[in-house]
């Protein structure tokens, strides 16, 4: 009976396999990393660096006449902690040049005459134009507008609070939600999931062009080429650019005919923006594919980047809502500008001037990566 029991479980056996997988989990550091690390910064970015309801939004005031009705409106929308003006004397073509490259959120124009409106009581009026590209970054901004304006102007012209319950019909606050203005949160997502569906496969793919050749030892073979390493680097690369354009107009195609997405900018322009975005990618999966011994390897350390990026780059969550360290992380992932880019052409109409940031972020990406990439392979040679 014993023996019988001792042929089906073995404390010394399973003792012995227990330090086999322990040694060979501590041989595979970057597992056992991943293992600690995607935890960390789920915990780090969900418990800082996530805020659902923005503040501090950056916004322009155009006012021909600053007069002390106009300083008392302003000072009571920045003290709500939502707005925050970053320029107070622009011109309506500046505002507008400035709400089309993504400066700022929200333009607030006061007449001319709004403080002679309120002086003969004749309902003065100011309009508020709103970035409503991602609806839910300008709505809790928006839902404190009316009363906290028409309080100011009661402060200032020095009325009792029992008039409080008229302001409201003595200043009219328009609210225009610019390039979205039903809130149709389709517009916003959609093609942000272009970039998202691109990186996610992009990067995958392509982390596993050199891993599988070493796992299938056919890496001799191809170190034996006379071949740059430039040459086999688009050798790699090249074949994935198709892949990500037959993505490109699946997902551009469901965006207008299924979501109904308008599509206002120029065609050429997405185009171009999104070859730079996935040689960015391409090149980013191969140098991980230089650093991964194993396919296992090159998909953890994808992961381990496209967790991080797919919350900082302004997807998931609003960009502005995050903290300034936040922010300034996710300058460093392709996928924040490449959002940026797209939905400024397809929902503003932004030209080749108004995106020449994002453009030129993913062109430095290109580059940086692609060194990177050259200079990490020929270290395996070695």
């Amino acid at each position: 009976m014993k023996q019988s029991l001792a042929r089906l479980f073995s404390l010394s056996r399973l003792r012995a396999l227990l330090v086999k997988e322990t040694i060979q989990m501590r041989r595979d550091r970057l597992t056992f990393g991943m293992m600690l690390g995607i935890p960390l910064v789920q915990l780090m970015l969900f418990g800082f660096a996530i805020n659902t309801d923005p503040k501090h939004l950056p916004a322009a005031l155009v006012a021909p006449t600053q007069d002390h009705y106009t300083r008392a409106i302003v000072s009571a929308l920045e003290l709500t902690g939502y707005y925050r003006f970053i320029s107070t004397d622009s011109s309506a073509a500046e505002a507008e040049a400035m709400m089309a490259r993504g400066d700022v959120s929200f333009v607030v124009t006061v007449p001319s005459d709004f403080g002679k409106r309120v002086a003969r009581n004749d309902a003065p009026t100011i309009l508020i134009e709103a970035d409503a590209t991602d609806p839910s970054v300008a709505s809790g901004a928006i839902s404190t507008l009316g009363t906290v304006a028409a309080e100011a102007l009661q402060r200032e012209r020095g009325t009792e609070a029992a008039a409080a319950a008229a302001a409201a019909e003595q200043l009219a606050v328009i609210v225009h939600r610019r390039y979205n203005p039903e809130g149709v949160t389709q517009y916003n997502i959609v093609p942000g999931l272009l970039g998202v569906i691109l990186q996610l496969t992009m990067v995958m793919m392509t982390s596993m062009a050199l891993t599988r050749e070493t796992e299938r030892g056919t890496m001799e073979n191809l170190l034996s080429m006379p071949a740059t390493p430039l040459e086999i680097m688009l050798g790699k690369i090249l074949p994935y650019l198709a892949v990500g354009a037959v993505q490109l107009v699946v997902v551009l195609a469901a965006a207008r005919l299924v979501f109904g997405v308008p599509f206002v900018g120029s065609l050429a322009l997405i185009l171009f923006g999104v070859l730079l975005f996935v040689l960015a990618l391409v090149i980013l999966g191969y140098l991980i594919s230089t650093a991964a011994r194993t396919q296992m390897q090159a998909m953890q350390l994808t992961f381990f980047f496209f967790l991080p990026s797919l919350m900082l780059s302004g997807f998931m969550f609003p960009y502005r809502g995050m903290p300034v360290w936040a922010q300034t992380l996710g300058e460093i992932f392709p996928l924040t500008h490449f959002l940026r880019l797209i939905r400024a052409v397809m929902l503003k109409g932004a030209d080749m001037a108004q995106v020449a940031g994002p453009l030129a972020a993913l062109t430095c990406f290109v580059l940086l990566l692609g060194a990177g990439a050259l200079m990490r392979f020929r270290r395996t040679l070695d």
